[in-house]
């Protein structure tokens, strides 16, 4: 039965939603391209074996929430839960009477990373203050006695919106993580959306207990990028990656994650796009057909949050055509240099531009396509946009990670014998931040005087991706398709 198990596994891997497994299909998992952006979560999974996490006890609820510390355990790291300290239950307790008991625990043990929660924070903020750990730290709930970070560490801060224990502010909470190491810390939270038209929140965001890190392996990850030399922020960026599918992957290597590379496929005069027509119909016995509608098919890893119609279903749409568009004013005169702006900010803020990190493809569904696809400059306004007169992450325009989801939420106008359309854009994301109904176009401080560049409505697996400038997207390609019956 396990081999059973471990062969079905491997077949959805490689088969991507498909009920058949061609030649294809293997050289694409395969490939040189897949192995390229699986090699470096393999070298972290791989790593965690020879990692040892030291977890305080007290306040973590090894007995009353069991599956947190499970989960780190069954991710392969090494584990050593301390409980020789008493949980600090009490307004002035004595914490510094027990430091040496930790420090001696610490010593012997010689962890890579320090993993709290709850009133445990207490000790992990007073070993911080006593100079006796300067090592990773992952804290789940943000405990009140932690006002400042201490110089030159890696601090991961887990804390939900809802949190019954510790109520803190968001704003709080992002003042306290600019009090660290640029880089090298990393503020994991959940919030609530804003409501529907309906009334009905997207997501809501954790109480005390966290509930989001038991999914998608959440609390290893963030462990993971504690652990990470490129930094917390930058590792769970690049563990996006891991929630969709090898096949979809190529397909964005091949068609390009930077805004020069679209051209390459480019059909009109001097490949300039200054031509009166835009849209060029894509050849389908072509390689970027094929790669397009890879992409537009794929199914993430893990079922998605925003569960729609059978995705089998999905999978058997028939794609009438895809048009290439070619708006040489648009992506000469906006796209490119949003994105090269965009490679300036992050490199004076010490990091390093990473197309398919900072840059994706995600879709977009609008009553308005003729405009975005002609406009000579800003196809999209997304001051002037939200979901549906809502905001429920705040002002931008919406793009989806998923095709699926924008034709199940009724995002794409209907058309002639029942069929839809949807466009395909190239996003410059940079380094988001979580969505909130109260931005109003300007996003959080990441490093001073740089901003966040996008928004999304989770950082652990995030669906939906919100631009607040218009040159942050391109719409490289119409889909014209009809959903299977």
């Amino acid at each position: 039965e396990d081999a059973f198990d471990i062969a079905l596994e491997s077949f959805d891997r490689i088969a991507d939603g498909k009920c058949r497994l061609r030649l294809k299909d293997f050289a694409t998992y395969f490939g040189a391209a897949a192995m390229k952006y699986r090699r470096k979560t393999a070298v972290l999974v791989g790593h965690r074996t020879r990692k040892r996490v030291f977890i305080i006890g007290p306040g973590f609820g090894q007995q009353m929430n069991p599956r947190q510390g499970r989960s780190v355990e069954q991710a392969g790291f090494q584990v050593h839960w301390y409980h020789g300290v008493p949980n600090p239950e009490f307004q002035g307790f004595p914490v510094k009477k027990f430091l040496p008991l930790l420090k001696a625990e610490i010593d012997g043990v010689q962890p890579d990373v320090l993993l709290c929660g709850s009133k445990g924070a207490l000790y992990a903020t007073a070993l911080w203050q006593a100079g006796l750990w300067s090592g990773p730290t992952v804290m789940l709930n943000a405990h009140p006695s932690c006002v400042r970070l201490p110089p030159n560490m890696t601090v991961v801060i887990c804390h939900g919106a809802n949190d019954e224990v510790y109520q803190r502010s968001r704003a709080e909470l992002e003042q306290l993580m600019q009090t660290g190491m640029p880089n090298r810390t990393l503020l994991y939270y959940t919030g609530n959306s804003g409501p529907m038209p309906c009334g009905r929140l997207t997501r809501v965001g954790d109480m005390h207990n966290m509930e989001s890190l038991l999914h998608y392996g959440t609390l290893p990850r963030l462990v993971d990028s504690a652990l990470s030399p490129a930094g917390p922020e930058m590792c769970l960026l690049e563990s996006w990656r891991d929630r969709i599918t090898d096949q979809r992957l190529v397909g964005e290597q091949h068609l390009g994650l930077t805004p020069e590379l679209l051209k390459r496929f480019w059909v009109s005069n001097g490949q300039k796009g200054l031509d009166d027509r835009k849209l060029f119909e894509v050849p389908r016995d072509s390689p970027e057909f094929e790669q397009v509608i890879a992409i537009f098919k794929s199914q993430p890893r893990e079922p998605p949050m925003y569960c729609g119609q059978d995705p089998g279903m999905w999978y058997s749409s028939l794609v009438v055509r895809v048009e290439r568009v070619e708006n040489g004013n648009q992506l000469d005169g906006n796209a490119k240099p949003n994105c090269e702006a965009l490679r300036t900010s992050l490199e004076e803020q010490g990091l390093s531009f990473e197309p398919s990190v900072h840059t994706r493809w995600a879709f977009h569904g609008t009553d308005a396509i003729d405009s975005v696809v002609n406009n000579p400059m800003q196809g999209f306004q997304p001051l002037a946009s939200g979901s549906r007169g809502s905001s429920v992450w705040g002002l931008g325009t919406y793009f989806a990670r998923d095709a699926k989801y924008v034709s199940d939420g009724g995002f794409c106008p209907p058309g002639r014998a029942g069929t839809q359309q949807m466009l395909m854009c190239l996003l410059m994301t940079g380094m988001p931040c979580l969505g909130d109904p109260g931005h109003k176009g300007v996003l959080p401080f990441r490093q001073r005087p740089h901003r966040y560049n996008s928004s999304v409505d989770s950082l652990s697996n995030p669906e939906i991706f919100i631009i607040q400038h218009p040159g942050a997207a391109y719409p490289a390609y119409l889909i014209t398709f009809q959903r299977a019956n």
